[in-house]
């Protein structure tokens, strides 16, 4: 009967904590791999704008995904290792259109998504602190 149990928890986690994740760097993929995005309104650096928030999710999804491994207890690990995670896919992602017809790579994207991931996770982290505080938890 712990066999049953056990593989409950574990689909559980997965399924709250790493297919969001999964699914969402397959969305990046995806998006990237056509050869002309959508139409964006002509503002300035906007671009750099949503590159910052996709950025920003996926690291806080690396960040949610890490803290069900054994390292959960250790922060400055947890928010290393996301935003690295995150900046390495947006560089992969950069390298994957620069194959991708009418789509280029651009290192000011990559450094708008190393900024979101450290934002994302950044922010993340003081949200979950202060909540784990309100609910005496630290």
């Amino acid at each position: 009967m712990g066999y049953g149990k056990n593989m409950q928890t574990h689909l559980k986690r997965f399924v709250l904590y790493w297919l969001p994740l999964i699914l969402y760097c397959l969305f990046i993929y995806i998006q990237s791999a056509h050869p002309s995005p959508e139409q964006i309104p002509s503002i300035p650096f906007i671009d750099k704008v949503l590159h910052c928030a996709a950025y920003g999710i996926m690291g806080i999804l690396f960040y949610r995904a890490y803290q069900t491994l054994r390292i959960k207890d250790n922060i400055h690990m947890l928010i290393l290792i996301s935003v690295v995670s995150a900046s390495l896919y947006g560089i992969s992602d950069e390298i994957h259109q620069s194959f991708v017809p009418f789509r280029e790579a651009s290192i000011g994207d990559v450094i708008a998504d190393i900024i979101g991931a450290f934002s994302g996770v950044y922010l993340y982290q003081l949200v979950v602190v202060s909540r784990e505080r309100e609910s005496g938890g630290i």
